[in-house]
């Protein structure tokens, strides 16, 4: 099913650790030696960010290529899995006017249920500092907010988000990021930066889901519209490989963050961990494969990653 953008019209992160990634979390026994079950999270909606109805996994098809795949597990994100890290990344380099939008963002930090663990993240200079560790105190959490720097001279969002993709360990809860920035590369200054599918790769092997919000900021490219038109697709890249959501209010910053921000809650709350078994990769060092969600039923969308990581021999 083909994802979409939606556009409302009115010192670094923890150690380094070698990432196995939620898409070879909740292990079942494999059907062969010659398989592997492999876990990825996707989101069910009703039309236009509404609840969906009750969804079983007899609703739910997983495609290879050609092959249809049997579906081994399908959980709700609920109850004892509703376990969820949330980081929110601000991009050093946006507009200090973004902190217009700041009591939005705190209301909705504020909302999240304590199955939530929230971190505030500033990306700057290639890699990311820390406001606020993950943790459930979403009244402190919120009072870490600052104003961005307003300033990000070759600097990459995307170098920033590899890093905390990197340095983040896998706990077993699902891992999803919210970035608000433009999407510009300012460190390589191209039209197409190779970072960004390099980003996504990453993003996918660590099941890592990717939001993104956008916002103006600082420089020359962020005054133009071919930049802003670049950045907008490079955030449609990374929430549409990684399997989340792109928000855009035309080529400014949100007048508010509201609308997007209950959108996003509407995602968060109705994801699933969808499990099937897939043949072993070939390459010891395992790799990442394309598959589709879909399903018959005409009242649900389903927003799922492009790409999973499959494992191969050990």
């Amino acid at each position: 099913m083909r994802r979409k953008s939606y556009r409302f019209t009115c010192p670094l992160l923890l150690g380094a650790v070698l990432l196995a990634g939620i898409s070879t979390g909740a292990q079942q026994p494999a059907a062969s030696s010659s398989e592997v079950p492999v876990t990825t999270v996707v989101t069910v909606l009703g039309p236009k960010f509404t609840p969906p109805p009750a969804i079983s996994k007899d609703d739910i098809l997983v495609r290879e290529g050609q092959s249809r795949k049997d579906i081994t597990d399908w959980v709700p994100a609920q109850g004892d899995k509703a376990g969820l890290e949330l980081a929110i990344l601000v991009d050093d380099a946006d507009r200090r006017d973004i902190g217009k939008q700041f009591d939005d963002l705190a209301n909705f930090i504020k909302s999240l249920p304590k199955s939530t663990s929230v971190g505030i993240f500033y990306a700057n200079n290639n890699t990311i500092s820390a406001a606020s560790q993950f943790g459930p105190d979403h009244e402190g959490t919120a009072k870490s907010l600052r104003l961005p720097l307003g300033s990000g001279v070759g600097s990459s969002i995307f170098q920033s988000l590899m890093a905390m993709i990197s340095g983040w360990p896998v706990s077993g809860a699902r891992r999803e990021i919210l970035v608000l920035a433009d999407g510009f590369d300012r460190l390589r200054h191209e039209r197409y930066s190779p970072d960004v599918d390099t980003t996504v790769q990453k993003a996918q092997q660590a099941g890592i889901i990717i939001h993104a919000i956008f916002v103006n900021a600082n420089g020359r490219a962020g005054r133009l519209q071919t930049g802003k038109n670049i950045g907008q697709g490079n955030l449609n890249t990374l929430a549409d490989g990684t399997g989340g959501r792109a928000f855009f209010q035309g080529f400014s910053t949100p007048i508010s963050f509201e609308p997007f921000l209950t959108q996003l809650d509407m995602v968060l709350r109705n994801q699933y961990f969808l499990t099937w078994a897939t043949n072993r990769s070939r390459s010891a060092k395992g790799d990442l494969r394309v598959f589709k969600v879909t399903s018959e039923r005409k009242d649900i969308e389903i927003t799922a990653p492009q790409k999973v990581y499959v494992p191969g021999e050990k």
